[in-house]
């Protein structure tokens, strides 16, 4: 009995060192994924970098929301809708408002800002300014990432830019 007391304390204590090392471990992924989150954000959209693409992104990038009829798979699609986007609002702005890992998933809410100067599917450029907020989840493995799914509110944006008639209240007024 003598001898478990004796033993206890350096039980207790290697118990709390690998606890704590493997909490560090976790968070050290977690921060690490939020950075290559928070690099896709700020690089690529924001900046409109498409150099790091294949540096956040894997290959078999799959995307998922409501901005398509069909999912964009690859990394040509994430181009394409960089391309598209950052062409319409050249000054485009998406700020970080909010983001959450927990194990290989990131949870961003986020604000997009931009003056629209060119064409964006088929709308002439209205030179308004618009506001669009949005929450994407992305899965990350292997550093990359590898799926995400995205939605924000695109009949918002239609409106703010004139191509869609503002939602009416019930008493009449615009919302």
């Amino acid at each position: 009995m003598r001898r478990f007391h004796s033993i206890m304390p350096m039980m207790v204590m290697a118990f709390f060192v690998l606890g704590l090392s493997t909490s560090c471990t976790y968070s050290d992924k977690s921060a690490a994924n939020k950075a290559i989150n928070q690099r896709a954000f700020e690089e690529m959209w924001s900046k409109g970098n498409l150099e790091v693409i294949s540096e956040i992104y894997a290959a078999n990038y799959a995307g998922h929301g409501p901005a398509s009829t069909q999912s964009a798979n690859g990394l040509e699609a994430i181009k394409q809708s960089v391309t598209m986007y950052r062409t319409a609002f050249p000054d485009l702005q998406i700020t970080v408002d909010d983001m959450i890992a927990e194990g290989n998933k990131v949870v961003t809410r986020w604000t997009a800002r931009g003056t629209h100067k060119a064409e964006l599917m088929g709308i002439a450029p209205t030179d308004k300014q618009i506001t669009v907020m949005g929450i994407s989840i992305a899965r990350i493995a292997n550093g990359k990432i590898e799926e995400s799914w995205n939605t924000w509110d695109r009949m918002d944006l239609m409106q703010q830019l004139g191509a869609a008639p503002q939602q009416q209240s019930p008493s009449g007024d615009p919302n």
